[in-house]
C-alpha cells in the first residue's frame, strides 16, 4: 500500500470511529438495562416471599390448621343427680327468666338460670388452694397452663380386671418407652374407661358389702416421676379422686394433696380418652375465674392429629 492509500484507509477508520463507538456504548446500555431488569425482578420476587410484618405476628393460619383438625370433648354435662364426691351437696337449679311469662320466674323476654353447686362440680378444676392454704387460687393459673401437649395412658385394661389398680412408675415409664420421653409442661391424663359408669353414682363408687370403694387410682411414684423429673403442668383422670377408692374410703387424700402442694393444678372427672391418642394431640383446659375460688367446672377438650 502506498502513502495516498494508507492516507485513505486512515480517514476512513478517523470517521468510523464514532460510529463504532456509539455501537459500543449502544451495546453496553443494552446489556446493562438487561441486567437491571433482571435485578428487578430478582428483588420483586425476593420481597414476594418475605412474610410482612403483619403476617410474621399473625397467629391465624394457625389457627386455621387447628381449626381443620378433629375435636374431642373431654367434658361431662353437670345437672342435679350426677356423681360426686360423697361430702358434696346435690346441684339447685332454678330458671328465673324465660321468654313468655310464667308464674315461677322472676321475669319474661330472655332466658335465664340460677346454679347452686359446690365448685368441684362435674368435670372441674381443683387449684392448689383446694387442698394447701399457701397455694395459688384459681385466679392465680396462668392461662399459658391451658393449652398443653397432652399425653394419654392408657390403662383401661389394667382397671377393667383391677378396680383398684393404681398407676405405677413402671407403667409410665412404658408408655415413654413406646411414645417417647413426655414433654415437659404436658398435661398427663390417666384412662381407665371409669367414665363409662357416670350414669349413676353407686357404679361410680364400686363399693363393696364393707362400704370400701373400689375404683382406680396413681400412685406416690409414678406422681413425683411426672411433676419433679418431667415437670408436667397438670395431670387428670376419669374418677372422683386422684386416690383410689380403697385409700378415700380411710380419708386418705395424700396423692391429691402432693399434686396440689407442688403448686399445680389438676382436673377431676374427664371423659371420651378412649377417643384421644396416647401420645400427638393438645388438651385445652379452661374454665372461669371466680376470684378466690376453690375450683369451678370445667370445659376440657383435645385437639387431635
Amino acid at each position: 500500500m502506498n502513502r495516498n492509500q494508507r492516507s485513505v484507509s486512515r480517514r476512513h477508520e478517523l470517521a468510523d470511529a464514532p460510529r463504532t463507538a456509539r455501537n459500543r456504548a449502544g451495546l453496553y446500555f443494552v446489556q446493562s438495562a438487561w441486567a437491571v431488569r433482571c435485578v428487578c425482578a430478582s428483588l420483586l420476587f425476593f420481597a414476594g416471599t418475605i412474610v410482612s410484618p403483619a403476617d410474621d405476628l399473625s397467629l391465624w393460619k394457625i389457627q386455621k390448621l387447628l381449626a381443620s383438625k378433629r375435636y374431642v370433648d373431654l367434658t361431662h354435662d353437670f345437672a342435679p343427680g350426677i356423681p360426686r364426691w360423697p361430702g358434696f351437696p346435690d346441684e339447685m337449679g332454678k330458671t328465673i327468666y324465660w321468654y313468655d311469662k310464667r308464674s315461677d320466674t322472676m321475669g319474661t323476654a330472655f332466658f335465664s338460670d340460677l346454679f347452686t353447686h359446690v365448685g368441684q362440680w362435674g368435670t372441674h378444676v381443683d387449684p392448689p388452694a383446694h387442698f394447701v392454704k399457701a397455694c395459688a387460687q384459681l385466679i392465680q393459673i396462668d392461662p399459658k397452663e391451658m393449652i398443653l401437649p397432652l399425653v394419654v395412658i392408657d390403662v383401661h385394661r389394667e382397671a377393667a380386671a383391677d378396680p383398684d389398680y393404681t398407676l405405677s412408675l413402671e407403667r409410665i415409664k412404658k408408655w415413654e418407652k413406646d411414645h417417647g420421653q413426655i414433654p415437659a409442661g404436658a398435661f398427663v391424663a390417666m384412662r381407665t374407661d371409669w367414665s363409662k359408669r357416670w350414669s349413676g353414682a353407686a357404679k361410680m363408687e364400686n363399693k363393696d358389702a364393707k362400704g370400701v370403694a373400689h375404683y382406680p387410682g396413681w400412685s406416690l411414684a409414678g406422681l413425683k416421676y411426672l411433676y419433679e423429673q418431667r415437670k408436667i403442668t397438670a395431670s387428670g383422670h376419669e374418677t372422683t379422686d386422684t386416690d383410689p377408692g380403697t385409700a378415700t374410703s380411710k380419708d386418705d387424700y395424700s396423692l391429691e394433696t402432693y399434686i396440689l402442694s407442688t403448686n399445680h393444678y389438676q382436673i377431676e372427672l374427664l371423659m371420651n380418652l378412649d377417643q384421644v391418642p396416647e401420645a400427638g394431640a393438645i388438651a385445652v383446659v379452661s374454665f372461669p375465674k371466680p376470684k378466690n375460688g376453690s375450683g369451678f367446672p370445667a370445659r376440657v377438650f383435645a385437639i387431635v392429629p
